[in-house]
């Protein structure tokens, strides 16, 4: 049950709060689902975070966000204040190692992170349905509120099945330029017909088994078959560059943002050819862009 916020006269509730969120590559599997006809993604969890701090000013009504351009993470704190009906003003400030309009859930990692920094500054339960409830006013989201792997529908912002945790996996990435808006991409009417909405259900069942026996190759395979049917909806102008640098170092696959800008070569840092393959792979990759960035898979405790 969700606590309502002490009255404004007394003092001793308010103080600084902090939160973090975790940030996905892209996801390891995106598509339609035949049964339910709706669009659902599997996340992939990454070493890489966004930071919210809320300084509250009490007798205050105005809050201010920094960056100023950080919009939504401003509404999402609107929402949550006149939901509990907490009259005070404050400062959010945002952090973040993730580029925006990559497709590496930047903006859904500052949203969560923005409702847990209020939840710490005023002593809030936000249950994570409720906090569903809250994104879904804003856009479409990833499950990034979620400690682990999860099968989500993004679209109505609602949990479809808790998968497990990754093990450890690193991807290569080059990024191939520009943003997606996340509201926009998600009114695109999707493109796939009767099999392909019939195989993402068998990918999906591949993946949860393969995720359950922490089996990379099998991760690596799922990963690259959906990289291969998002073509028909936004196309990686690189993937088959990436994807022949994937099978010239063995890789486990490629992975991508579906509906980002990013795609990346699959490794398990578990093979004994891990740093040569790793090596190997930034140079075959830093051919074909400027900028190269490693990212690492995250393994809740």
């Amino acid at each position: 049950m969700a606590l309502e916020a002490p009255p404004p006269d007394r003092g001793d509730f308010w103080q600084i709060g902090r939160g973090e969120s975790f940030g996905t590559f892209g996801e390891l599997l995106q598509g339609v689902l035949l049964e339910e006809n709706l669009d659902f993604l599997v996340t992939f969890p990454i070493q890489a975070f966004s930071r919210a701090t809320f300084v509250p000013e009490p007798g205050g009504r105005v809050v201010s966000v920094q960056p100023p351009d950080k919009v939504k993470s401003h509404l999402m704190t609107q929402i949550i204040l006149g939901h509990f009906g907490v009259k005070c003003g404050g400062c959010l400030t945002l952090q973040s190692d993730l580029p925006v309009g990559k497709g590496l859930a930047s903006s859904s990692a500052d949203l969560v992170a923005t409702a847990r920094a209020l939840a710490a500054a005023f002593q809030l339960d936000i249950p994570v349905e409720l906090l569903q409830r809250f994104m879904h006013q804003i856009e479409p989201s990833d499950g990034v509120m979620y400690p682990g792997v999860v099968a989500f529908y993004h679209r109505k912002v609602q949990l479809r099945q808790y998968i497990g945790q990754l093990p450890a996996l690193t991807v290569v990435s080059i990024d191939e330029g520009g943003q997606v808006d996340t509201i926009e991409f998600n009114r695109i009417p999707k493109p796939f017909n009767e099999a392909e909405k019939l195989e993402y259900r068998q990918l999906l069942d591949e993946l949860d088994k393969a995720i359950r026996d922490q089996d990379v190759r099998a991760i690596g395979r799922v990963a690259t078959r959906s990289a291969a049917l998002n073509q028909k909806l936004r196309p990686k102008q690189m993937l088959d560059d990436v994807g022949m640098v994937a099978r010239d170092v063995d890789a486990l696959g490629v992975a991508v943002a579906h509906s980002g800008t990013c795609l990346g070569v699959l490794l398990s840092p578990e093979e004994p050819d891990y740093a040569d393959k790793l090596t190997l792979t930034r140079k075959l990759l830093g051919q074909l862009s400027d900028t190269v960035t490693v990212y690492h898979s995250l393994r809740m405790a």
